[in-house]
């Protein structure tokens, strides 16, 4: 037995108020249940829709849908976090290494020979860390605005314009300037090293959250959901 379009939008919204509130994740729960639905009723005629409902609702366990989600997302997040980092490798491939070696060399230099080093690199912590909100704001309305528009969420969609797990650590530059600041000897070879090496890769890491996977963010996500285009469409 077929389910009818009906009932199938019932299962869409039987999935939002268990608070499922991403598309690609209703879909692939609504396609679920359908089939088990249909092959309970084809065994089971007398049962009715909600009776067989409810019976494949339970053994989704106490969490309902919630294990489905958050396998989902993990699946997700470790995707995107694969994504930054062949980014983020690139960088160091050639030619972009000459662009990375290049600032990397005369951040070293300037921290050797400049007096006011630390007061440059606690600058450029701080200009990382504005650029990266204001980006953050920016494409996070990008995303609520786009969403209002097509009256669907996509999980991977948020999880790019969120930054995945790099989201989390926004405040790792101010830490970092908070901690060198009076604490280290800029002069010195080591220090000016690894400070320049991590102030080169939270730019790096600015600019690829920032700019390169979102302006991208179309052609990740229809590779991720076939549907994406004809659903956004409609």
């Amino acid at each position: 037995m077929k389910l009818t379009q009906t009932q199938i939008e019932k299962l869409y919204q039987f999935t939002r108020q268990h608070y499922v509130e991403w598309y690609d994740l209703q879909t692939e729960l609504v396609d679920h249940l359908a089939n088990a639905i249909e092959n309970q009723l084809q065994q089971n005629p007398k049962l009715s829709f909600e009776e067989t409902l409810q019976i494949e609702f339970k053994k989704f366990g106490v969490f309902g849908f919630m294990d489905v989600v958050e396998k989902r997302q993990r699946a997700l997040r470790k995707q995107y976090n694969k994504l930054v980092w062949s980014y983020f490798k690139d960088f160091f491939s050639i030619p972009k290494i000459i662009g990375t070696a290049s600032a990397f060399i005369f951040l070293v230099v300037l921290m050797l020979k400049f007096q006011f080093a630390n007061i440059v690199i606690i600058t450029l912590f701080m200009i990382s860390v504005i650029i990266f909100f204001i980006g953050m704001i920016k494409l996070s309305r990008k995303n609520k605005k786009q969403n209002k528009i097509s009256g669907k969420k996509w999980l991977y969609k948020d999880i790019i314009y969120s930054f995945g797990t790099f989201g989390g650590l926004s405040y790792l530059p101010i830490q970092i300037a908070l901690q060198l600041y009076d604490k280290i000897n800029f002069f010195n070879l080591i220090p000016s090293i690894l400070i320049s090496a991590t102030v080169i890769s939270v730019f790096l890491f600015n600019y690829i959250l920032l700019f390169i996977i979102p302006s991208k963010a179309e052609h990740y996500l229809k590779k991720t959901y076939p549907e994406y285009e004809l659903a956004n469409s409609l």
